[in-house]
């Protein structure tokens, strides 16, 4: 076994022998025997060497005396998740529920036509935390201001014929200006669009004004109604509060007005599922109409 002369040096020197000693005094016939001897001290310096440094399990602290205190490292333990006791009742997923669609609601039963009560409800249930009972019987329309609901029968021309067998003569007086006999509320631009096209069979050569917000402005509207007499308007109940707050359309002329009450939309929603719609109709009938219904002046209809 071959010693590399810088661990004999370091042996040689832990014994307290020189090096010149160890070659002067050597003899060739003594070799094993000084191996021998050199190898004690080396393995003893090699198990003082592995205690004095610190192994990698180990760390060196610095206490507060400024000695040295070996302290071992915590070796990594593995982590297990505890997976949770099965149950008959965890398996089974959490049911979300769901949103009845109206699609879903009329597979089920077909739809049914308005009916006064029907409006007299939706306005009760908006009144009635909002007002006092003296306040809701004020507002409360009476019987007696319904024209016939439709039946879901009719075409559009065909039940104004029905509600309004005085029509010529309402029409054939009526000279004002900034008023219309005849007010058909619906939910949008387009409704009344179709609605003034349905209508071709009953209004002959009656003037019909569109009182609705898209591509025509309040202005024009207004300039319209000053100008000319009308008597019929159709249109969105948000622009014909607008025209009433502004002073552009007066409805003390007003005879008849109908609500789009049963027909839906790609949606299948009617302008009172409409939350917007709902808001705007229900305050044009509180600002105004309500009132002249109560008076006997105004009839209403549901279509």
């Amino acid at each position: 076994m071959t010693i590399p002369s810088l661990e004999v040096c370091r042996v040689a020197k832990k014994i307290h022998i020189s090096s010149s000693t160890v070659v002067k005094d050597i003899r060739w016939d003594s070799l094993p025997a000084l191996f021998a001897v050199l190898l004690d001290p080396i393995s003893d310096a090699l198990d003082d060497e592995a205690i004095e440094k610190p192994s990698e399990e180990t760390a060196i602290h610095k206490g507060p005396d400024s000695k040295p205190v070996t302290k071992k490292r915590k070796q990594p333990t593995e982590c297990f998740l505890s997976q949770p006791e099965e149950t008959p009742g965890s398996t089974l997923k959490a049911k979300k529920r769901k949103k009845k669609k109206i699609s879903d609601v009329l597979e089920k039963s077909p739809p049914k036509p308005g009916v006064p009560e029907d409006l007299q409800n939706l306005l009760s249930q908006h009144f009635g935390t909002k007002c006092s009972v003296i306040e809701i019987e004020e507002l409360k329309l009476p019987d007696s201001s319904f024209l016939p609901a439709n039946d879901l029968t009719h075409s559009f021309s065909s039940y104004l014929k029905e509600i309004c067998p005085k029509w010529a003569k309402f029409r054939k007086n009526h000279e004002e200006k900034k008023s219309v006999v005849m007010l058909v509320i619906c939910s949008s631009a387009l409704r009344s669009l179709e609605l003034i096209k349905s209508m071709t069979a009953f209004k002959g050569d009656c003037r019909v004004l569109k009182l609705f917000a898209k591509h025509i402005k309040i202005k024009e509207q207004m300039n319209m109604l000053e100008k000319g007499v009308f008597h019929i308007g159709v249109g969105t109940p948000g622009r014909i509060k607008a025209l009433v707050e502004q002073d552009g359309l007066c409805l003390n002329s007003t005879k008849y007005i109908i609500l789009d009450w049963n027909w839906r939309d790609q949606k299948l929603r009617r302008m009172m599922d409409i939350p917007e719609i709902k808001k705007e109709t229900i305050d044009l009938l509180e600002m105004r109409i309500i009132k002249l219904c109560r008076e006997g002046s105004v009839k209403l209809g549901l279509f």
